[in-house]
């Protein structure tokens, strides 16, 4: 498939990579303890040197975590869940040196080099981005029965009567596998579902609506009376939205609590290292993440997500992160803290969404 670039693995026969040595292992020394010179990954794929020129590469290796080897089973975990004594892999040089080497040109890269100055090098506001979009439906449309496409969602996606649709579209269309958003993104899709409103204001036409500044507090009420989601969305009558197309769809998401959430409803996840369990699931699992409208999630899910994914049939392929966001900010940030494959398109969460749905239709 010409939407999914082919990897090139390490040459290990190179004269460096052949005098390898062995990589080395330390004990934890207590729980949520790393030994001293622990090796922190990257979301590069990483192979670990086992000797005698065996390379295993670690199958779902992100940003900031630690790798547990037992034999040729490589374990990478975040260090809060390491054990006292279970065996870390140590070592700070990513060449082999230590055994252990980062490969970061496995995928080919998308920018040209046009010498040693040129214009125009990143996406910004003033990029055309029809040939992102081009790319990403290429890819969505296969990832819909080959891979596990991921949306980060915020809130504007339900305020508009459209790009509401639009994203119930992609749930029911096999175009979304996990969703991931806060408490703020449900209960606005589930107002709109009981009052055509989002914060207070027409999902179609933007007018206030009189007492509408209730709307989103009465439906946290209704549905913390409930119980749950899925019990609300029975008893209510709320047949359109987003976070219905998920339930009718069994397509899992996952609701962070943050502390400044009204209610929350029932099922967010008020404990942060729950929540990012629950998120890193997914992570572990995505081949394609579009991350819409929230630069909080964005951010934090992108520090969750490797550079690549290795299949069933252990093939190495590059997981695809879109950032739309109005501003560089989210990218910027990815790009700082390492995750350099996030690809910015910078629109609106309607103008994406919709253009996306009329693409896909």
């Amino acid at each position: 498939m010409s939407a999914i670039p082919a990897y090139t693995p390490p040459d290990f026969s190179r004269p460096d990579l052949a005098a390898a040595p062995a990589v080395r292992t330390e004990p934890a020394p207590a729980d949520g303890v790393l030994p001293r010179g622990f090796h922190a990954t990257s979301n590069h794929p990483e192979y670990l040197h086992l000797g005698g020129g065996d390379w295993l590469l670690a199958r779902e290796s992100r940003m900031d975590a630690a790798m547990v080897l037992r034999g040729r089973e490589v374990q990478v975990m975040e260090p809060r869940l390491v054990k006292r004594g279970d065996p870390v892999v140590t070592g700070r040089s990513e060449d082999g040196e230590e055994g252990v080497y980062v490969h970061s040109t496995g995928f080919p890269s998308s920018e040209a080099v046009a010498g040693k100055f040129a214009f125009r090098t990143r996406g910004t506001r003033e990029t055309p981005f029809s040939r992102s979009y081009d790319e990403l439906y290429s890819v969505l449309r296969h990832d819909r029965a080959h891979g596990h496409i991921v949306w980060v969602l915020g809130p504007a996606v339900a305020f508009d009567k459209d790009s509401r649709d639009a994203m119930e579209f992609m749930v029911e269309h096999g175009y979304c596998h996990a969703l991931l958003a806060g408490n703020a993104l449900a209960t606005h899709d589930l107002e709109a579902a009981r009052f055509r409103t989002g914060l207070g204001q027409d999902i179609y036409t933007q007018v206030l609506q009189p007492h509408g500044h209730y709307n989103h507090l009465d439906i946290i009420n209704e549905v913390r009376l409930c119980g749950s989601i899925p019990r609300a969305i029975r008893e209510l009558g709320l047949s359109d939205g987003i976070i219905p197309a998920c339930e009718r769809r069994g397509v899992p998401y996952v609701l962070a609590g943050s502390i400044r959430d009204d209610g929350p409803l029932p099922g967010v996840i008020s404990d942060v290292y729950l929540a990012q369990d629950a998120m890193r699931a997914h992570a572990r699992r995505a081949t394609t993440v579009i991350a819409l409208a929230t630069q909080l999630h964005t951010i934090a899910f992108g520090n969750m997500v490797p550079g690549y994914h290795v299949t069933a049939e252990d093939v190495v392929r590059p997981v695809f992160f879109y950032v739309v966001d109005m501003t560089e900010f989210s990218t910027d940030k990815l790009a700082n803290r390492g995750s350099q494959q996030a690809v910015a398109i910078l629109t609106n969460a309607q103008d994406f969404m919709v253009n996306l749905w009329h693409n896909l239709k």
